[in-house]
């Protein structure tokens, strides 16, 4: 109810003080850190690299809003945290946001995106990761001696009666079944599958296109696939082998190779039982699976804790010493699952509500092009300080939602900033770093 000031919204008072509002601020947004990732951006080239390979069969001569610009939008949206396409009805028309798409004027509507989203095919996929992989390849100043490619598949639950919509069993509900590679924090690979399949498939396929494109860039580098045991394919290790490719995938529990550690287990428990402490042992032995061709070396972690035993194990034709392989190279791993996380909780990869299947293809891109930019904003500007390692949700709420006030006229746009904003000498050292 509107009182007699015409002010709608009503608070408890404070100190004999009525608290009134309304949402006629005027020209105040709360996204001024949307103009950092915008710098980002301009520094690494990725939406204006996107906008031109990507196709855009609309006719030049009635388009109102460039492709650059809608790309913009909607990456930066979802870096700032808006993941629906209803939210950018209201988000046009910040001036802020138009600002930071380059225009003057409102930007496209959640109709224009949805179309644009709709047009997308298997072209778009394809270009769109290979510009992924032109953002990494960039990204080295020097060839590197080794790269660790980490694959892992997560279940992105549908919302409706999309196309390629599967019941699976492992995850008990209807998904898809993204595939996603990584190389340290930068995104190679988003890549949308059904989930009526195995969790391995096209993986291989992929190692291979990936190691191909690296190889062609740096001929002497070293390529380590890292996996979980849903990636233990004895064909694919095969190909490995072929091609100079290292291997370290984990190895599914099973009878014959309890059986092989059984001695090394043991003595895990005695020395638990002893002691009381955690006890970890690390061996190795030939194992040789029913299909696979031929013996290959398996490492085992043999662990006893409160709990009981622990084991785990890993296939690898690396020459390290077990330990080194299990708790150096392969546990590091963990960390890319915290990527994959990021991409779906703070990112909205599992937004996948289209109905065709490549919008939903090119909506796990987006999300993925967004992690780019936050991914580049963290390691480019934020290094060696108290948020370099921070996760993107945090880097959203602590470094990226300012409030800021904006004038524009005909000759510059000025923007002051909240006086309370806690990292603003951060804020002013990260923008210094994209400029140059």
């Amino acid at each position: 109810m509107t009182n007699g000031n015409g002010l709608s919204l009503q608070f408890p008072d404070v100190n004999g003080r009525k608290i009134e509002g309304d949402f006629d601020g005027g020209e105040v947004s709360s996204d001024g850190g949307v103009l950092l990732v915008r710098q980002v951006d301009r520094w690494i080239g990725f939406t204006k690299r996107l906008a031109e390979v990507l196709p855009d069969p609309r006719d030049p001569d009635r388009i109102t809003h460039s492709l650059e610009s809608l790309l913009q939008q909607r990456l930066y949206g979802l870096a700032l945290g808006y993941e629906d396409l209803n939210d950018h009805n209201a988000l046009r028309h910040d001036v802020v946001w138009q600002t930071a798409a380059g225009r003057d004027e409102a930007l496209g509507s959640s109709s224009t995106l949805c179309r644009w989203e709709n047009r997308a095919g298997r072209k778009e996929a394809w270009l769109f990761h290979q510009v992924l992989f032109e953002q990494f390849v960039g990204s080295f100043e020097a060839p590197p001696e080794e790269l660790i490619l980490d694959f892992d598949a997560t279940d992105d639950r549908v919302h409706g009666a999309q196309v390629n919509a599967f019941y699976n069993g492992y995850y008990g509900d209807y998904c898809f079944l993204p595939l996603y590679v990584f190389c340290g924090e930068q995104l190679l690979v988003s890549y949308l599958r059904p989930s009526n399949i195995d969790g391995a498939r096209h993986a291989w396929a992929v190692l291979a296109l990936l190691v191909k494109a690296l190889r062609r860039q740096w001929p002497q580098v070293r390529i380590l696939l890292r996996a979980d045991s849903g990636f233990c394919r004895w064909k694919m290790f095969r190909w490995c082998d072929r091609h100079g490719v290292d291997y370290l995938v984990g190895v599914g529990k099973n009878t014959r190779l309890t059986t092989l550690s059984a001695e090394l287990q043991a003595q895990a428990e005695a020395q638990h039982q002893q002691h009381g402490d955690k006890v970890r042992l690390f061996g190795e032995f030939a194992y040789k699976a029913h299909p696979w061709d031929r013996e290959r070396r398996v490492i085992v972690k043999a662990e006893h804790n409160a709990h009981g035993s622990n084991p785990r194990y890993l296939v690898t034709n690396r020459p390290e010493l077990p330990q080194d392989l299990y708790e150096v190279k392969y546990c590091a791993r963990g960390e890319m699952e915290n990527h994959v996380k990021a991409q779906q909780l703070d990112l909205f990869s599992d937004r996948t509500s289209c109905h065709g299947w490549w919008a939903n293809q090119l909506r796990l891109l987006f999300s993925g092009g967004a992690y780019v930019l936050l991914e580049a904003l963290r390691r480019l500007g934020l290094e060696g300080t108290e948020l370099a390692r921070a996760q993107v949700g945090t880097l959203r709420l602590k470094l990226l939602k300012v409030g800021t006030i904006v004038v524009r006229n005909t000759r510059r746009v000025r923007l002051w900033f909240s006086s309370a904003f806690p990292l603003q000498e951060l804020f002013r050292q990260c923008l210094a770093c994209f400029y140059g």
